[in-house]
């Protein structure tokens, strides 16, 4: 078994190559398609402008014959025509080369790109709700209060909520039927009867949406040593409550998360959002082992790479995969490196990208405020208008959904804040809509929201 162990250890990294190699290699073949398309349809226009001179031609020279001149051709002839223009068309769509300037096997992997995308994951608004959505605990979920909840979202234009299946503390918040998390004890009976709870979700038209705390796992630390973050001297890398981490390299943390997101679709959740999807902060961080080379694998590509695995093997059972993401990498190259989370990246590997627009979360002077905190409009349109253009390079087809979270709490401990209530939500609402996008989530980490702000259903 140790030394089953040690061989699977001796793959994780290929497993971190072999992922980004994936996403890049398909980025590679859509930027290739787009080429063949575009190429085809110069082609075809080109092609339909020679063959209407031609008939044009053919048919003035046929006046001299006896023919009446402008009478079309034979229904025969006019079948062909259309037959070969829709062979042409049909090879403009597949990918095939019509111009001698393609190299055969280019025009052959781009042909087995449009395939491969025809059969991917399709995450269209036809199909689900625009998210207004908010944030629910296990403990919540699983207690009388909820009610208030449910009446809330029936009440006003909330339709998504947020709910924890694994938490901060990587708890499972019901009794999942997953061996790892049985073995370690991490299953807690918040939610005692998870298949009535969602019966009771449905029967109200609530979109469903499971929270999977991703690298933040103190029982997966405790449990198994091996995927645990330490510092030099052999301790446990921590955050602020005492958390531990486990290493986001790991290929056996990555094939965990992912079983835990496949058995809360299994159990009827409409869609995956793994958070903490990110490396720790802070200079115990910087200075653990993560065994391997992070100048040669970077933490990008251990996020990149974990995110392009999750999404391949969920939506392999149709379940739409969305990640939280910190608002300040929008644009921030230091953050970027800091936490591993590349937006633009990301944004062209997961169905929704949520990005925590908290303003009591962004510095003094950022977006030119003295206190954001303060201006929730401003620094939430800000930072909207800086996602638009982080991912302008993808094609809109290509691009997740953009499903920021925004601040529904008084942030106390920052100098020159202000509260937060029906007026304040709804600004920044109103920011999203201004920027262009359509979907948000409000977070409350105690579950106390109310109506204030929010329009009546």
């Amino acid at each position: 078994m140790r030394r089953h162990r040690r061989r699977r250890g001796q793959l994780t990294y290929r497993r971190v190559a072999e992922m980004e190699q994936i996403y890049h290699r398909r980025k590679k073949n859509r930027a290739l398609l787009r080429i063949v398309v575009t190429a085809c349809a110069v082609v075809l226009i080109v092609a339909t402008i020679i063959g209407g001179c031609f008939l044009l031609r053919d048919t003035e020279q046929s006046v001299g014959s006896g023919a009446v001149k402008g009478t079309p051709v034979s229904e025969k002839q006019d079948s062909e025509n259309l037959q070969d223009g829709s062979k042409e068309m049909q090879e403009s769509e597949s990918g095939q080369s019509m111009a001698g300037g393609i190299l055969e096997a280019d025009a052959q992997d781009a042909t087995e790109s449009a395939a491969h995308q025809e059969a991917d994951w399709i995450y269209s608004s036809d199909d689900r709700p625009k998210v207004k959505g908010i944030y629910v605990t296990g403990p919540m979920a699983g207690n009388n209060a909820f009610e208030n909840l449910l009446t809330l979202v029936d009440d006003t234009e909330l339709n998504a909520m947020v709910i924890d299946v694994k938490n901060d503390a990587g708890e499972i918040t019901y009794r999942m039927s997953q061996e790892t998390a049985q073995e370690m004890g991490a299953c807690i009976n918040y939610i005692s009867n998870m298949e009535s709870f969602m019966k009771k979700l449905k029967e109200h038209g609530v979109y469903t949406i499971a929270r999977i705390v991703c690298f933040k796992d103190p029982y997966l630390a405790e449990h198994h040593p091996e995927l645990a973050l330490k510092k030099p001297d052999g301790t446990a890398i921590v955050d602020g409550h005492g958390l531990a981490w486990v290493n986001p390299y790991k290929e056996e943390v990555w094939e965990y998360l992912v079983d835990v997101a496949r058995k809360a679709g299994e159990i009827g959740f409409d869609e995956i959002q793994f958070d903490y999807v990110r490396f720790p902060i802070g200079s115990d961080a910087e200075a653990a082992d993560y065994g391997v080379d992070r100048n040669v694998y970077t933490k990008e590509q251990a996020i990149t790479g974990f995110l392009t695995y999750a999404a391949e093997e969920l939506h392999k059972d149709g379940i739409p995969v969305t990640a939280d993401v910190f608002g300040t990498i929008i644009g921030s190259e230091t953050d970027v490196q800091q936490v591993g989370q590349d937006y633009a990246e990301l944004g062209n590997i997961v169905d929704a990208i949520c990005p925590m627009l908290y303003p009591s979360h962004y510095g003094n002077g950022v977006f030119g405020l003295l206190v954001p905190d303060a201006y929730p409009y401003e620094t939430v349109y800000e930072a909207m208008k800086d996602s638009v253009d982080e991912l302008a390079d993808i094609p809109k087809e290509q691009q997740a959904v953009v499903r920021p979270w925004l601040q529904a709490f008084t942030a106390t401990w920052v100098e020159g804040y202000i509260s937060y209530g029906g007026d304040q939500i709804r600004a920044q609402i109103q920011a999203v809509y201004d920027a262009g996008y359509e979907e948000w989530i409000l977070w409350n980490a105690s579950n106390r929201y109310s109506g204030d702000g929010l329009l009546s259903e």
